[in-house]
């Protein structure tokens, strides 16, 4: 046997019982070594090089699994679609019958781009690795995580449906809903960029559970309804996949459907790097495509509760934004001075008719945050993207790129990731500024954030 054939490598798996199937690891690897069907989340061992860019950033330690296997009996992309649970790692028996040994072995890997991580230059193809934080902001609240499962469906917790209300106009292409979610006397901390798994109920096509569905959470940190422990969420019914084929979505069309005091099983809460910074006069600028608003829209409302509070009690004390059912679904309406820094907002979807709280936006006060939306579909008008009307508030930009207070957000469709950042650096060249600098300090500094799906 080659010696080649006979070294022991150590072979990265993700553990399919505790991934939420985020699509982090994929957007983060730099040699694209992950790949994903509709039911598993695996790793090519022909091409990941170690480089551990996936790990960090993984909201649930799936990723950070490790197997030592013969070269020759590596676990195949196919085979790893197949599981439902992680293999056993080979004890030392069963590495000697491949014709090596693991101990005494040295453990060989093939690394193919080796360079990667640290040459900052743009590939050929855009990878948003290369501009995403994997950290927090450095006044970010501290987050909890993995509360609630996902081991084990044992391990969820059960919320209750207390508010299901659409929030775009009717259409038959699009329908999107803000759900509230009581937690009752169950602790589950949350924080604004955070996220949660849903497990919808039932079997698959393959007669197993449901895997959870992720969504980031809409409401600021001390609930929806203030002083409640609940949260609420922006869900937007599937009805075609991302190549336009029908489908029923089925955790989308399960939550949508929901009613007011139906159960719901809950995992999380996830992400401790997509977090808004605390300190005084830091600025936020949110970019988004449709219900990736939702933690735009936390951390908007918790900026407005701030500013609320710093202006003293409003009449009745009553929140704009209670969720109740039925109830108007308010984001971030505003009295008072701002205390806080700047927020600014790039709002992206086809219509306006589809754009997820089109009404309550149009109420917000311009010295509280600067609005700019961008409509792709909008009949007799050209097409307009998020990164257009970035540009066109490039000069505003410039001076936040330039500010270590200030801090971007970027999320929506996957789609969107690299228009954006080649809208920065065009913002930045045209300022006078290094893109090659600025983007990695803000990417060392968690000062640009990159999520999509």
């Amino acid at each position: 046997m080659d010696m080649a054939d006979a070294a022991v490598i150590k072979q990265h798996l993700i553990d399919p019982e505790i991934c939420i199937r985020c699509n982090t690891c994929e957007a983060t690897c730099p040699v694209g070594a992950i790949t994903h069907d509709s039911r598993n989340y695996v790793v090519d061992a022909d091409k990941c090089n170690l480089c551990m860019a996936c790990v960090p950033p993984c909201p649930t330690g799936s990723i950070d699994n490790w197997r030592h296997m013969p070269r020759v009996k590596v676990y195949s992309v196919d085979e790893q679609l197949t599981w439902d649970v992680l293999p056993a790692e080979l004890n030392e028996a069963e590495l000697q019958s491949a014709g090596t040994s693991h101990q005494g072995a040295s453990v060989a890997v093939d690394v193919k781009v080796a360079a990667t991580q640290s040459n900052p230059a743009q590939p050929a193809d855009f990878n948003s690795a290369l501009y995403g934080a994997s950290i927090p902001p450095w006044s970010a609240a501290h987050a909890y995580t993995n509360l609630y499962g996902p081991k084990a469906a044992e391990k969820a917790v059960t919320a209750t449906v207390t508010g299901n209300v659409r929030v775009t106009e009717v259409g038959k292409d699009y329908d999107t809903h803000h759900i509230v979610l009581d937690f009752g006397s169950m602790p589950f901390p949350v924080l604004e960029g955070q996220s949660i798994g849903i497990i919808p109920p039932g079997l698959d096509e393959r007669g197993k559970p449901h895997h959870a569905r992720q969504y980031s959470i809409a409401s600021p940190r001390n609930g929806e309804r203030p002083g409640y422990n609940n949260v609420s969420l922006t869900i937007k019914r599937v009805l075609e996949d991302h190549s336009g084929k029908p489908v029923r979505g089925v955790a989308s069309n399960y939550m949508c459907d929901l009613k007011v005091g139906e159960p719901v099983q809950v995992i999380g809460p996830f992400g401790a790097s997509f977090l808004m910074p605390n300190h005084p006069k830091s600025h936020i600028v949110m970019i988004c495509t449709g219900t990736g608003s939702a933690p735009m829209r936390a951390m908007t409302e918790w900026r407005r509760r701030l500013r609320r509070a710093a202006a003293g009690p409003t009449p009745g004390g009553a929140s704009p934004s209670a969720g109740g059912h039925g109830a108007a679904v308010a984001w971030g309406a505003s009295d008072g001075q701002v205390e806080g820094g700047k927020l600014m907002l790039f709002f992206g979807a086809r219509t306006k008719e589809e754009l997820p709280y089109f009404g309550p936006l149009q109420s917000l006060p311009h010295d509280f945050i600067d609005i700019n939306l961008a409509f792709s579909r909008t009949p007799g008008q050209p097409k307009k993207y998020v990164q257009d009307a970035m540009r066109e508030r490039a000069a505003d930009l410039a001076k936040l790129l330039a500010d270590p207070n200030a801090y971007f957000y970027v999320c929506g469709l996957k789609a969107m990731e690299e228009g954006v950042v080649l809208a920065l650096q065009d913002v930045a060249k045209a300022a006078g500024l290094d893109w090659a600098v600025v983007g990695a300090e803000m990417k060392k500094h968690g000062r640009l954030h990159l999520e999509t799906y």
